[in-house]
């Protein structure tokens, strides 16, 4: 998609938390691209301002601000890279915005889906383009392999297939994107809380050897709410003693990928794209 682009157009970058909106802050000014950082208030770290070149606040109920500031400063393509809190959707203030308001409101649910979906239209009707939140980043998109030097025993196998076809199932649902499984047993389910803490469910429960499992969704809209593991993902299954993490290859950002696979080697974690 970026291939419509040229390195003298802005590019809106509407940023969450973690280091995905660092990550492509950082590879569009390495492409020459100018980069307009549209930062949410309790959601976007301060620090993003070193890394692009020109940086707007909005409070998470501003909505039509952000759309109106985006046409006045003729950006005509943004990204959404980066986690908005989940406690956002019972933010009272998000519906001070009437626009916001109006678009949740008038929702049949509000799975992420459903919420960013109508976000996406909003954009669009602005006549403005939403891009691929991956591009500028293929490298950080692994292919199927084993990252880590020790290979699966088949019982993790078992675990990896049993795991993402349930994970699969949950995604298909738009509940969550991530299971971790033990002997072929479910032992934790991601919803609203996230990884880390699904992952430190799974520990409370079922000790060391779990597996965890991260997909994207069946028809993944790649433009938001992309699978992410890093190195806090890493450190939390490293805590709990699991026997691996497995992800979907070509589909899931890996943050920090060489710090996590060193770090994943020396605590006998195996990591798996599949």
């Amino acid at each position: 998609m970026h291939s419509k682009l040229d390195n003298q157009q802005k590019i809106g970058l509407i940023s969450g938390s973690g280091k995905f909106p660092f990550m492509f802050a950082k590879a569009a000014k390495e492409k020459g691209f100018y980069t307009v950082g549209i930062a949410i208030q309790g959601n976007t770290a301060a620090r993003l301002r070193k890394f692009v070149d020109e940086i707007k606040w909005f409070r998470i109920s501003e909505f039509r601000k952000i759309l109106d500031f985006l046409k006045e400063e003729e950006i005509s393509s943004v990204v959404m890279a980066g986690q908005i809190k989940p406690c956002t959707l019972f933010n009272k203030e998000i519906l001070r915005d009437d626009e916001l308001r109006n678009l949740i409101v008038d929702l049949e649910d509000r799975r992420a889906d459903s919420v960013f979906g109508a976000i996406a239209e909003k954009i669009k009707e602005s006549s403005i383009e939403l891009l691929d939140s991956t591009m500028f980043l293929e490298e950080h998109l692994p292919g199927k392999g084993v990252l880590t030097l020790q290979q699966p025993t088949q019982e993790i196998w078992d675990s990896i297939n049993f795991g993402f076809q349930m994970a699969k199932e949950i995604a298909r649902l738009d509940i969550g994107q991530t299971v971790v499984v033990k002997n072929k047993t479910v032992v934790a389910v991601e919803s609203m809380e996230g990884t880390d803490a699904t992952i430190l469910r799974a520990g409370s429960i079922a000790n060391r050897g779990c597996v965890a499992v991260k997909v994207s969704k069946p028809n993944q809209d790649m433009r938001f709410d992309i699978p992410v593991v890093g190195l806090r993902t890493i450190k939390n299954l490293i805590r709990i003693k699991a026997s691996c993490l497995a992800f979907e290859a070509g589909k899931t950002l890996f943050i920090d990928k060489e710090k996590c696979v060193e770090k994943a080697k020396r605590n006998n974690l195996i990591v798996v794209a599949v």
